[in-house]
């Protein structure tokens, strides 16, 4: 059992976290270019906030929602 336990932390610690490591040290010779990625990430997330709300709209302009009391069934 303790090796199996043994087994997840390899994973983790020298597969999964692989990435951030090479950031961590990133970092210590460059500070932009590790914050490049979480720069990257927030615009992606900025996008894909604003394709949502465009197609909230789009639903909405084309009156497509059952905006009626008895809409669902908790209700």
């Amino acid at each position: 059992m303790k090796d199996f336990f043994f087994a997840i932390q390899d994973l983790f610690v020298n597969y999964l976290f692989w990435p951030f490591d090479k950031l961590r040290a990133i970092e210590l010779d460059n500070w932009w270019i590790a914050n490049m990625v979480s720069w990257v990430l927030i615009i992606i997330c900025i996008i894909a906030f604003v394709y949502w709300l465009l197609q909230l709209k789009k639903v909405e302009d084309n009156k497509e929602e059952d905006k009626s009391i008895t809409a669902h069934s908790y209700l």
